[in-house]
């Protein structure tokens, strides 16, 4: 589509009042953007000078924006409520052609809710793409797990680019730019605020042809992703937990309701018209989950994660096992920490997230 109407789009967008329905209306009603814009009817503040800025500082990123009745504008996200007119597109769009599944779950989750989607994501990255919202927790774990094995990864921010929301996601961010696709509603430089999440969530659930919810509280807003999913037509999927945990009440209340258990990796891509009989694919969640480092540690955060695989230690014996002072070993902990890697307990007690 020629950068005229895209601009005009964009500075539409940006308009005090002008929501995605009404930049809908408004270019349905006057045919296109650029027409509206020029309406008086329309009574717009909208600088077409804001929509150029947008412009340059995607150039400048090395993202784009797509248009519904652009080519590359994925399909399925014209079929859900409220659908996008424009999307922020930073790495291979061409993702959302493939199976989707989206993995989501708490920001505050427990071991068991790590293991699980560590364990699911890796095995559906090997036939399907990841797609989930780049929180802290259980979505950080499932973009991580898709790349690392092998696999890609959308996804979804509840910001725009140049922005790094959480912080500790700045190493996330860089992989999927690289592997995967970031995608947002928000222009450059908008950082998160109440109504984003809610928003981004359906974009989540839309983009995705299965929906599986790891951890969730009974506020959680993965349960609205999966709501979200049930309005698209969208299968959902849960991990069931024990009835002691908070985090598993949410998972546990949609199994009740009618969910399907996810209980292996080829519970997910049979709803998704994957079936495979390979072995890794039937695994059950009782098996423990594979650890394989990222290939960018350094060589004592890698002696730090082979220490903590079987089981969590305290900082006085990494340092004893690494031979190293107490100071090196507290910044590698506070760098793997940041990277979502590693997780601290009581008591200066860290084991692996």
């Amino acid at each position: 589509m020629e950068d005229a109407e895209v601009v005009a789009t964009i500075a539409l967008s940006l308009a005090p009042g002008v929501g995605v329905q009404r930049l809908r209306m408004l270019v349905s009603n006057f045919g296109s953007a650029q027409a509206a814009l020029a309406s008086p009817q329309a009574k717009l503040n909208a600088p077409i000078a804001a929509g150029e800025r947008v412009l340059a500082q995607l150039r400048e990123l090395g993202a784009r924006v797509v248009l519904v009745g652009d080519p590359d504008f994925p399909p399925q996200l014209e079929e859900i409520h409220e659908p996008p007119p424009l999307l922020y597109v930073w790495g291979d769009l061409s993702l959302c052609t493939r199976p989707t599944v989206a993995i989501v779950g708490s920001r505050d989750h427990t071991s068991y809710g790590a293991d699980a989607a560590r364990i699911l994501a890796s095995a559906v990255a090997t036939r399907a793409v990841v797609v989930s919202g780049m929180a802290r927790g259980i979505d950080a774990i499932a973009h991580h797990a898709a790349l690392e094995a092998g696999g890609r990864s959308i996804g979804v921010l509840g910001n725009g680019f140049g922005v790094v929301y959480p912080k500790s996601n700045a190493d996330l961010y860089e992989r999927m730019v690289k592997y995967g696709c970031l995608i947002t509603e928000h222009p450059p430089w908008e950082p998160p605020h109440t109504g984003s999440f809610p928003q981004r969530n359906r974009l989540i659930s839309g983009l995705a042809r299965a929906v599986v919810v790891v951890e969730a509280g009974d506020k959680s807003g993965a349960l609205n992703t999966a709501r979200d999913a049930l309005q698209h037509g969208r299968p959902v999927l849960a991990v069931p937990g024990p009835i002691t945990s908070r985090t598993s009440y949410g998972t546990n209340c949609l199994i009740r309701d009618g969910a399907k258990p996810a209980l292996s990796a080829g519970d997910i891509l049979e709803e998704i018209g994957i079936h495979t009989k390979l072995a890794e694919l039937g695994i059950a969640l009782s098996t423990p989950a594979p650890r394989t480092p990222p290939v960018d540690l350094t060589g004592l955060q890698l002696t730090i994660w082979n220490q903590m695989t079987t089981e969590p230690q305290h900082v006085d014996s990494l340092v004893g096992a690494t031979r190293t002072q107490p100071a090196e070993v507290l910044g590698a902990l506070t760098e793997l920490e940041l990277r979502g890697l590693v997780r601290q307990g009581p008591g200066m007690v860290f084991g692996l997230c």
